[in-house]
């Protein structure tokens, strides 16, 4: 393999378009239904901790929550308690050396008036020039936490497919804020992208470190960003030896990750084309190097 691989990225995508104010890549999780685990929030949280960011808006008007059903929160702080309200809010992280900037969604998946509330994100984003939209998601399935995360990349817009190389979703069925922000971004000429994660349905509390590793490591090919996440693969490998523990003591639960597991394997039958072997040895090389920067014992295997 004499030439060095580059994957396609947003970023790489972006910087071929034509724009005279600086775009942006629009980032957004939502807690409730599509976020299992936590997994898909907490890694927007913790890109949000690894990069100096500024609050643009927020959207959170009493029409969107029933607050009986996603219950505001009390906390104490030096001058009293404070309420917090559900609501979604919009950051921005300034990227000087990348083809754009992001901007960050970060909230709760609204009870009331999607359709609203998806547009009153939609003028921010098109404030800030936005030019593409990647929505990230975790959903429970019937996965061995024993095997790698399943993650997916997929797309309805063709120059999409085309320069990433990926496919549109096949799902049909009951949808999520996630997948409604996509579709009316698309309406209004900004193509989206989802991003998934898989999480075993029989550890389904939150945190979920694993899946969340797995959402930053697939976010990290995808968008020029870069998170510390040594803690958090320390993190994931502790969450995996618990749950084996926890299985090994229940013959029941073994059994049933066994069968998980054959199902697993006999299912997945890996690509061996030269562009898929050139994109894992990137991907090994991207990931080794980065682990070594943290220092050593840090390439864990989980």
């Amino acid at each position: 393999m004499n030439e060095e691989y580059h994957a396609p990225t947003l970023n790489s995508y972006i910087a071929k378009t034509q724009h005279e104010i600086r775009p942006t890549i629009v980032l957004a999780a939502f807690e409730g239904w599509n976020d299992a685990g936590s997994a898909a929030t907490d890694a927007v949280r913790l890109l949000l901790e690894s990069y100096a960011h500024e609050h643009v808006a927020t959207v959170g008007e009493d029409d969107f929550y029933d607050y009986q059903f996603t219950r505001p929160k009390t906390r104490r702080t030096g001058t009293g308690r404070v309420v917090d309200w559900p609501c979604t809010e919009i950051f921005k992280i300034h990227l000087p050396q990348a083809a754009a900037d992001l901007l960050v969604v970060l909230g709760v998946e609204p009870t009331f008036k999607w359709q609203t509330f998806c547009s009153r994100i939609i003028k921010v984003a098109q404030s800030h020039n936005a030019h593409a939209v990647l929505t990230l998601g975790a959903l429970l399935a019937d996965v061995p936490h024993t095997r790698p995360v399943p993650t997916s990349l997929a797309s309805d817009d063709p120059r999409f497919q085309e320069h990433l190389r990926i496919s549109a979703s096949t799902y049909e069925g009951p949808t999520g804020i996630p997948s409604v922000l996509g579709v009316e971004f698309e309406r209004y000429g900004i193509p989206s992208l989802s991003l998934w994660a898989q999480l075993s349905h029989y550890v389904a509390q939150s945190p979920s470190p694993r899946v969340q590793l797995a959402i930053i490591e697939l976010l990290e090919e995808v968008i020029p960003v870069s998170v510390p996440d040594q803690k958090l693969r320390e993190d994931a490998l502790a969450w995996k030896h618990g749950v084996d523990e926890l299985a090994a003591a229940d013959p029941d639960v073994a059994k049933y990750v066994e069968q998980l597991e054959q199902a697993t394997d006999t299912s997945e039958l890996p690509e061996a084309s030269g562009e898929s072997i050139a994109r894992e040895f990137e991907r090994y090389l991207r990931r080794r190097g980065k682990y070594r920067k943290d220092g050593p014992g840090s390439d864990f295997d989980i």
